[in-house]
């Protein structure tokens, strides 16, 4: 009976050694039951920042009064033989598409899936200030392209969109989308032929020159840094955590890597202290 006795009360001081080891293997990289990455997993805080930090609402609200202010300053030195525009880029600058990446998040699902159901629904909101912003440069008699790397295939659904909400200028003549290349280099270059681009608005580098395409993190702060002075004057760039050339950089622009692969790039890229 006594030895009996000993290990019941042997049992349970071992039960919750072993819990603990259970739980422990839970979590262990060991484990084969551990559920692996998905390419949503990086994508839940940036999401959730883009759609409830009233700081993401504020930096947006920041550039276009930036824009406006140096758009006010333009105005007194509008003349010349060409039309003075403005430039901008539309996902992320104009159109909020975090609804869209929230939902891969929600499905487990990564892009292109769903991008054809979104165009289509072609109900994505302004982005915080664009269109305050674009119908007061409208009001001041500026002109407004849109260059985008939308697939020539989702003009219709652009334009309805950008309609919609009454964005101006939005018309086959103002929209370039994306054909071949996703360069925005010539579609810029068509633009200026009879027009002056006095402003360029969007949430990537590229979409304000050719110099940052394709260029690792560090050559993308050199240059940035070089061009500081245009920063808030000619370029305004609009805040985008959730996506970009910035990623890509991290990937050396190869998408093609497992998402194993692509986290442990992102954590490789941290600085700690």
């Amino acid at each position: 009976m006594r030895n009996n006795l000993t290990f019941l009360i042997l049992i349970l001081f071992m039960l919750p050694a072993v819990q603990s080891c259970k739980n422990s293997n839970a979590f262990s990289g060991n484990n084969e039951s551990e559920p692996k990455l998905t390419s949503s997993d990086h994508l839940v805080m940036a999401t959730l920042y883009h759609q409830t930090a009233a700081e993401y609402r504020a930096l947006c609200y920041q550039a276009f009064n930036v824009a406006r202010y140096q758009l006010d300053l333009s105005s007194r030195m509008l003349g010349g033989m060409k039309k003075h525009v403005i430039v901008v880029d539309i996902d992320e600058t104009m159109l909020d598409n975090s609804p869209y990446e929230a939902q891969l998040i929600l499905d487990s699902t990564h892009y292109p899936e769903g991008w054809e159901d979104w165009m289509n629904a072609a109900s994505a909101k302004a982005v915080p200030g664009a269109l305050e912003f674009l119908q007061y440069a409208e009001s001041k008699g500026y002109e407004v392209y849109y260059i985008t790397n939308r697939r020539e295939k989702y003009r219709t659904q652009t334009l309805n969109n950008l309609k919609e909400l009454g964005f101006p200028n939005a018309d086959d003549d103002h929209l370039f989308l994306r054909t071949d290349s996703s360069s925005k280099k010539e579609r810029r270059e068509r633009v200026s032929e009879k027009n002056l681009i006095v402003m360029l608005i969007g949430d990537n580098l590229n979409d304000f020159s050719e110099v940052f395409e394709n260029k690792s993190v560090q050559e993308r702060f050199e240059i940035t840094d070089s061009m500081k002075n245009k920063f808030g004057k000619s370029f305004i760039v609009l805040p985008n955590p959730m996506y970009g050339e910035w990623e890509g950089a991290l990937y050396e622009y190869d998408y093609s890597q497992t998402e194993t692969a692509k986290d442990e790039l992102r954590k490789k890229a941290l600085i700690g202290f």
